[in-house]
């Protein structure tokens, strides 16, 4: 059956890639002489993008006097140099953007520990988002975001393995050493944005589900992270808000910085990963961002969430996150990309548990090296250790991966790459007997995804990110 979902992946993601290619030739024909058009240049970097002269807005989601490229998960935001990846379709008053990501992987956890905790698998995680905008007036952005998984059809309520990952549960009972599948339908949002000046804009986002304004830019859409095929086990502890099914988010921006306050569901996605969950609005999240550059992105966020995990309703948790994103094109031609960010999850009487995470890409031509580095504390309770344990007693978690990823070939706009990676964990030796000592993991894997996309009349070659 697996088989069968990866086969229809494959098609649709080539069907798209040709329906965009023959909807974008007449745009590239008219194009082809720049005398007319504007473009906006980003400071330092070589890639220009140039705008056809027409009322749809190639703008921020958010906003009509920021570039396309600071867009990110939610209302968070990427460095203006980042680059994008996805499929461009415009109609008459709108402009569609199609993303996407699929890892077809086998996944081999504690290799060398074989008897102790981990697991091997073959799955595919996925994600595809539809996004589309036009202007309301003159000063006016309507914008509209979907994004969908099909990691509950392909993974099964429990996930895929990945060693230390807590969060979560399936038929009454805690995921640990797993990374729970997404929802099928992950976002679903509006946004009106209006331009008051140049220099200042507001808005506001409202969804089910959605993503509030808490955290960096969610690791799926990160360009530091997009050739890892697994979610950081520090996601719980930063980014794990990116499907919240109850959303609403309002933000004014005044030249480089954004400030922004949501109102939200405290409550994790249920078990029921195909249908939507009551949206409650009990908890509450601020985020100021400030780019100093077009080359980072940065940001420091708070939030109260009530009862996010199903199995103990009466915790409530702080949590806490600041994070620096960089961005930039290298004289070579190379696309460098790295991230930084500390989260905190607090209980009120407990202590703060950390964590820390630093990762990075390096694109040139049609190779790709990556990196993740990650120290999380977790508790007994959360590495279901006890009663072996005290509950609340903490250990930190240290994972280190390292990948490498090659283009196969493009057709019709999409990549093919093949790829693989390998992860060493350190944990206290108080845990050898769960995991045993230094454990490691091993997959290899074929990606599919959009190619850098085509503005105008350019055509950069450089490999998908996306």
């Amino acid at each position: 059956m697996n088989r069968v979902f990866l086969m229809v992946i494959i098609c649709s993601i080539a069907t798209l890639g040709y329906a965009q290619h023959e909807h974008s030739k007449p745009r590239e024909k008219n194009t082809a002489d720049t005398s007319g058009m504007k473009t906006d240049s980003i400071p330092g970097d070589k890639i220009q993008m140039p705008h056809p002269q027409t009322d749809v807005p190639m703008t921020h989601a958010f906003s009509l006097n920021l570039p396309m490229s600071r867009n990110g998960s939610g209302t968070g935001w990427l460095p203006d140099a980042a680059p994008i990846y996805g499929y461009m379709i415009h109609s008459k008053k709108w402009m569609y953007m199609v993303h996407g990501n699929i890892f077809m992987r086998s996944n081999s956890q504690n290799v060398n520990n074989s008897e102790k905790r981990g697991g091997d698998r073959f799955d595919a995680p996925t994600w595809f988002m539809l996004m589309g905008q036009r202007k309301a007036g003159n000063k006016g952005l309507l914008h509209f975001s979907s994004m969908f998984s099909l990691d509950p059809l392909i993974q099964g309520g429990r996930g895929y393995p990945l060693l230390f990952q807590t969060g979560e549960s399936y038929k009454g009972q805690p995921l640990v050493d797993r990374q729970h599948p997404h929802d099928l339908f992950s976002e679903l949002s509006v946004s009106y944005a209006h331009s008051f000046t140049k220099n200042v804009d507001a808005f506001i986002y409202a969804a089910y589900p959605g993503e509030p304004a808490l955290g960096p830019v969610t690791f799926m859409h990160r360009p530091s992270a997009l050739d890892n095929p697994n979610s950081p086990i520090s996601h719980h502890w930063v980014d794990a808000t990116h499907i919240t099914f109850g959303v609403v988010t309002a933000g004014v921006r005044i030249g480089k910085f954004k400030l922004e306050g949501s109102s939200f569901t405290g409550s994790e996605p249920d078990e029921e990963r195909y249908g939507f969950d009551r949206p409650r609005f009990n908890s509450w999240s601020g985020r100021l961002s400030f780019n100093p550059s077009s080359h980072w992105a940065l940001q420091i966020s708070q939030g109260y969430l009530k009862s996010p995990e199903a199995l103990h309703p009466q915790e409530n948790v702080y949590k806490s996150s600041a994070s620096a994103i960089f961005s930039t094109q290298l004289n070579n031609g190379s696309l460098l990309n790295a991230t930084a960010l500390w989260g905190m999850n607090k209980q009120k009487d407990h202590s703060g548990q950390h964590a820390f995470m630093v990762e990075g890409s390096l694109t040139k031509r049609k190779a790709a090296i990556y990196t993740r580095y990650e120290f999380t504390e977790k508790s007994a309770e959360e590495l279901v250790l006890t009663p072996d344990f005290n509950a609340h007693a903490i250990w930190g978690i240290h994972a280190f991966s390292t990948g490498l990823n090659y283009d196969l070939f493009e057709c019709r706009d999409t990549r093919f790459a093949v790829g693989g990676q390998w992860s060493i964990y350190k944990a206290p030796a108080t845990l050898n007997e769960f995991y045993g000592r230094t454990p490691m993991a091993l997959q290899v894997y074929l990606r599919i995804s959009p190619a850098l996309m085509k503005l105008g009349h350019m055509k950069h070659k450089h490999r998908s990110r996306m």
